[in-house]
């Protein structure tokens, strides 16, 4: 499968403490591809370089390469030419905890479409409906959707926020530890979507659970401290004993 993330002596550091120390990998098209380690080894740090969502942070410094293939070009992510903004829409991220803004749910999908592409109010709402459809919300919302957004549970909350990314139609979905703050049936919907979504999207996810990524990955990647990457094969990661034994070995 061809390449769809490109990563060369990729540095990171945060008021001059380094997180990410000169690391390189490649991460195919489609996935998902987790990429799982130890806490503070530095997996989100990693997945925010790849859209620039670090540089929202204080006193980062980013060296080295980030490449992303976005429609049939390579994209120097760090290129002076190009675009964050549009970047960030090409490559869309769902966090840990929901984020939904505090509007209705509707206005929840359509203000990011407005504000980010100027579309019209009819194609907008098109486009949200669509996109809850992809996530299996709209049945479950198509009565209320003036309501606020809160009042949704957090499962909900966390497809809405993920409807909300791709009705910008993105090409790369960043997931960081999107069912971490969920309930095991509403975990096991985002599961659910993931293994549905790969054949559209490429998707990275970071997470701390073994079992997830034994059931859906496609690829894994382990990240040590910030600067050693290992690939594990399919045989191993799929394997519960073998995952564990080397997962001890190296973090």
């Amino acid at each position: 499968m061809k390449a769809a993330i490109r990563v060369d002596k990729l540095s990171v550091s945060f008021t001059g403490k380094p997180v990410i120390r000169s690391l390189s990998l490649e991460i195919a098209s489609g996935g998902p591809t987790f990429l799982v380690g130890r806490s503070g080894s530095g997996k989100t740090t990693l997945l925010r370089a790849l859209n620039r969502l670090n540089e929202c942070l204080p006193g980062c410094a980013t060296g080295g390469q980030v490449e992303l293939r976005l429609g049939e070009q390579w994209v120097d992510a760090y290129a002076a030419t190009t675009s964050i903004e549009n970047l960030r829409r090409r490559v869309g991220m769902l966090f840990q905890s929901p984020n939904v803004l505090p509007l209705s749910i509707l206005r929840n999908i359509e203000m990011p479409l407005k504000v980010a592409l100027s579309l019209p109010a009819d194609e907008a709402e098109a486009r949200a409906e669509q996109a809850l459809r992809e996530v299996h919300l709209w049945e479950e919302v198509k009565d209320r959707l003036s309501q606020a957004a809160s009042t949704l549970s957090g499962g909900q909350q966390q497809r809405l926020c993920l409807a909300r990314t791709l009705a910008l139609r993105p090409e790369i979905l960043l997931l960081d530890e999107p069912t971490a703050s969920l309930d095991f049936k509403a975990a096991q919907r985002i599961e659910d979507l993931l293994v549905e979504l790969k054949s559209r999207y490429t998707l990275l996810v970071v997470s701390h659970s073994l079992g997830q990524a034994r059931r859906i990955a496609e690829s894994l990647f382990v990240l040590h401290d910030g600067e050693r990457i290992e690939a594990l094969s399919r045989d191993v990661f799929q394997d519960r004993d073998a995952l564990f034994s080397v997962m001890d070995e190296l973090i």
